[in-house]
Parts: C-alpha cells; sequence; structure tokens
C-alpha cells in the first residue's frame, strides 16, 4: 500500500506490489501503441490509482 509523507514537498512510498502494478497497468495501456506520441496521447487519458495505507 502507498503512503504518502507529509515533509516540504508530498512523498509517495510505494511498495512492490503497487510498482508492478502500475507497470501492469501501464503494459495493458500501450500494447497496442505504434510510436512515443501515440503511447503519451494513451496515458494522458489513463488514470492510475494507488490504495493509500491509512
Amino acid at each position: 500500500m502507498a503512503r504518502i509523507i507529509e515533509n516540504e514537498r508530498r512523498i509517495i512510498k510505494m511498495s512492490v506490489d503497487d510498482i508492478l502494478n502500475i507497470v501492469r497497468e501501464y503494459q495493458k495501456i500501450t500494447r497496442n501503441a505504434c510510436c512515443y506520441e501515440h503511447i503519451r496521447e494513451l496515458l494522458k487519458k489513463a488514470d492510475f490509482y494507488i490504495p493509500e495505507d491509512l
């Protein structure tokens, strides 16, 4: 689970599982992309959610 750390800047500490889930989502979204610009366009439309550890 992700944990937000408040200091001068906001930092999100993520677990290995969080990172792997983001990578899986990225791979699903960009699977059929043809070029860098297309990947950027697809990712701009995508939402990534990470559960927060309270």
